[in-house]
């Protein structure tokens, strides 16, 4: 059966996925942060066919000592694993920004690099798991937005780099999805705002306030991460699999108005979604 390694399985999409690909009899690798989260996911695959591996995608140490736990040849490997660091990005310090590249840039990298070997065996398929936000920048999450962005390049590149081995490199653009992501962003959102100085919250108060409106809104809209999972699926089955895939048709529609709005008119349409004020 065909192998595949997916990070940040410990829940949401990775773990939607795992599951899926469980089921249909993939040997499925999973990373995962705690090791509760590991007995979880073993508890609900129902072929038992998963393999958890404690992992974190920032550590280059740990991402060394996967090929050892890995088998000799893999079929793919899902780049799933991302944080969010919100925010105005003044607010933000420079570990802020390491942080948030570090995991959702350097480590997808890192972990691609890791089973590239594997990977030219089989002549696999390197799945990264971006988003809307790597086409689309949105005010108080600019430093997710650049990571999104940054893995959009470097999904491009890597697609006609790879090329000549067979490695097909493919990106899936999900819309809005119901992952702790949105579920948490109130706390988030609060606990972000605290550790904001006095001066930028009260240079951000109405910013903060818009966002405070505006989260309930895109969590009703959050789609079910059972369908990205489905996406993911085929794209890893798919015997001449694209180049992207948008998932939800909400994604579809704003990227084609990139082409032909003015930046100006996607700006003002930014400010009044996420209730930035048009003066301070």
């Amino acid at each position: 059966m065909p192998s595949v390694l997916i990070t940040g399985a410990s829940r949401g999409i990775g773990r939607a996925l795992a599951l899926r690909l469980d089921a249909a009899g993939w040997d499925v690798y999973a990373t995962v942060r705690r090791a509760e989260d590991a007995e979880q996911l073993l508890g609900d695959a129902a072929n038992g066919k998963v393999k958890t591996l404690k992992v974190d995608v920032s550590d280059p140490e740990q991402i060394a000592a996967l090929d050892a736990k890995l088998p000799q040849q893999l079929d793919g490997v899902v780049n799933n694993a991302g944080i969010v660091v919100g925010g105005p990005l003044e607010s933000l310090s420079a570990e802020d920004l390491r942080h948030q590249m570090d995991v959702n840039v350097v480590g997808a990298v890192g972990i691609t690099n890791a089973v590239l070997p594997k990977l030219r065996v089989s002549r696999g398929r390197v799945v990264f798991v971006s988003s809307l936000s790597g086409r689309v920048s949105t005010p108080m999450t600019g430093a997710y937005n650049a990571s999104k962005f940054a893995i959009e390049a470097i999904a491009d590149a890597w697609r006609v780099e790879l090329a000549p081995w067979g490695v097909k490199v493919i990106l899936v653009e999900p819309a809005m999805t119901d992952t702790d992501m949105w579920r948490q962003a109130p706390a988030t959102l609060e606990a972000e705002t605290q550790k904001m100085s006095d001066e930028h919250r009260d240079l951000y108060a109405k910013h903060l306030a818009g966002m405070r409106k505006m989260i309930p809104r895109m969590q009703r809209m959050a789609k079910p991460v059972e369908g990205v999972a489905a996406v993911i699926e085929r794209v890893l089955t798919a015997s001449k699999p694209r180049a992207r895939y948008v998932v939800g048709t909400d994604v579809r529609i704003q990227s084609a108005m990139r082409a032909f709005v003015p930046t100006r008119v996607q700006d003002s349409a930014s400010r009044l979604l996420t209730g930035i004020p048009k003066d301070a």
